[in-house]
């Protein structure tokens, strides 16, 4: 079994890209540091839009390869042996992120499903879904998308700042850790998502939903409880709704 954080960032200037990019080596160094604090096994570098090989040497963090690909509805993370080394921001759908990612051997993940994003809706078959270390996607929601949809939960820290890494992870049942144990693993379904529930983190989950409903990037989804509703062929033996003062006040 291993400690994966699946999502996480080298680059932390995102306004700047060529300095980003000259930070990249530097980053993923924090990021490994700070996963052996937390005691991870290994982390999984998703960038924005590229991939970048990096080669730690020490071998005490096992670097793994991604990427997060924006498509035309939101993001998605592609994990695995050749993750693209760029994509196209906007330029995939999800369903063609996800034939990219099977074609070169990845997992392709619905990153935090209802943070500024629509791809829980596309009809692609992704590998499994995501348990998003920002906290802006409630658990029980993501974990009834999940049901509904038939896939498996993984856990990522989304980490921007390397003192965020290891928020959320992903237990990996695999012989050894791979880029392609990995995703195979994600694909057969033996992961289970980890998520710190600290104080410290409670607050910073706190302050990430008042920043991102503020910029208007958070949604609801529209979950109905399984087993309920009118069987299927008695709808027109249904009786009208009832709208009583009764039913009235107990509405929400």
């Amino acid at each position: 079994m291993f400690s994966v954080d699946l999502h996480a960032h080298t680059r932390f200037f995102h306004g700047v890209p060529r300095l980003g990019r000259a930070f990249d080596p530097v980053g993923v160094r924090m990021l490994a540091r700070m996963a052996k604090h937390r005691g991870l096994d290994g982390v999984v570098t998703t960038n924005h839009d590229y991939y970048r090989e990096f080669d730690l040497g020490d071998g005490s963090v096992t670097i793994l390869p991604g990427i997060e690909v924006t498509t035309t509805r939101g993001h998605a993370l592609v994990v695995g042996p050749n993750p693209p080394a760029r994509t196209v921001p906007g330029g995939l759908t999800p369903k063609e992120t996800v034939e990219m990612a099977h074609e070169r051997g990845c997992a392709a993940i619905i990153a935090h499903p209802y943070r500024n994003s629509t791809v829980r809706e596309a009809d692609a078959d992704f590998d499994a879904i995501e348990v998003n270390g920002k906290g802006t996607d409630p658990t029980r929601w993501v974990e009834q998308l999940a049901e509904n949809r038939g896939l498996p939960l993984v856990g990522g820290s989304d980490a921007h700042y390397p003192f965020e890494v290891g928020r959320a992870y992903t237990e990996v049942e695999a012989d050894e850790l791979t880029p392609e144990s990995l995703a195979a693993a994600i694909r057969d379904g033996r992961v289970q998502p980890r998520v710190d529930h600290s104080p410290s983190q409670r607050l910073l989950r706190r302050a990430y939903k008042v920043i991102h409903g503020r910029k208007g990037w958070l949604s609801r989804p529209e979950l109905k409880p399984p087993g309920l509703g009118t069987p299927p062929g008695e709808e027109e033996q249904a009786p009208p709704p009832q709208e009583t003062d009764e039913v009235e006040s107990r509405r929400p």
